[in-house]
């Protein structure tokens, strides 16, 4: 496996769009839920156990090579909002051409072939992951990380939040985080066997209506 592919997947840097998306923080603090960086971790620790537990285990399943387009038609089927369900596609096509100029392979021309308009980003995630030598835990970990770096960033742009109070909310889900992880890649074992079925369904209602607030706000610093 590529330490050195996992890095790059999982810098925030890697150009794959998400700096234009807040992962629900921006509705969340516009709704007063996320004020000081104790919210913040309440807002990020909450998302990670519900969206961000499907996300890693559509990655870590997609890494596994469980049938890609099976995968997106269960993201589609655990994604609520409408405005969540473009977002996610959104992520997705352009994370396939960053994914494509860095590990060319053959399963992501195919998806892309598939579903010209963007796969779901988490399933794009797990195919872009197994093209760079990863394995499902490695893209269970990138989903999982993604789905609380994504909000923690953007309130630091939202709220003026100290970033250093920021990276210590991530630094103190580090447990979390590899829970999650650990419980995506048993999922997705289950998949490989039973079907996309197995795959966890963890619901946020909160952050389904703030994803279809915030689409409507005609003033928004980020797209979701």
């Amino acid at each position: 496996m590529s330490r050195s592919a996992l890095l790059i997947l999982a810098d925030g840097r890697f150009p794959a769009g998400g700096h234009a998306h807040s992962g629900g923080a921006e509705a969340a603090v516009a709704a007063g839920r996320i004020t000081d960086a104790v919210s913040l971790h309440a807002f990020c620790r909450g998302r990670l156990h519900t969206a961000g537990l499907v996300a890693a285990a559509l990655a870590a399943a997609a890494a596994d090579g469980v049938e890609p387009l099976a995968l997106d038609e269960a993201a589609d089927a655990r994604t609520a909002s409408a405005a969540l369900r473009t977002a996610s596609r959104r992520l997705g096509r352009q994370l396939m051409r960053a994914a494509h100029a860095a590990w060319p392979d053959p399963q992501l021309d195919a998806l892309a072939a598939a579903l010209p308009r963007g796969a779901h980003q988490p399933v794009v995630l797990g195919v872009a992951a197994r093209a760079g030598g990863l394995g499902p835990l490695d893209a269970a970990h990138c989903a999982a990380y993604e789905s609380v770096g994504g909000p923690a960033t953007a309130v630091v742009r939202l709220l003026g939040l100290d970033p250093f109070d920021a990276t210590a909310v991530l630094a103190g889900l580090g447990p979390d985080l590899d829970t999650v992880a650990e419980r995506a890649v048993t999922a997705a074992r289950s998949a490989a066997v039973q079907g996309v079925e197995a795959l966890p369904a963890a619901s946020a209602p909160l952050l389904d209506i703030g994803a279809e607030t915030h689409a409507a706000r005609a003033t928004r610093l980020f797209a979701s």
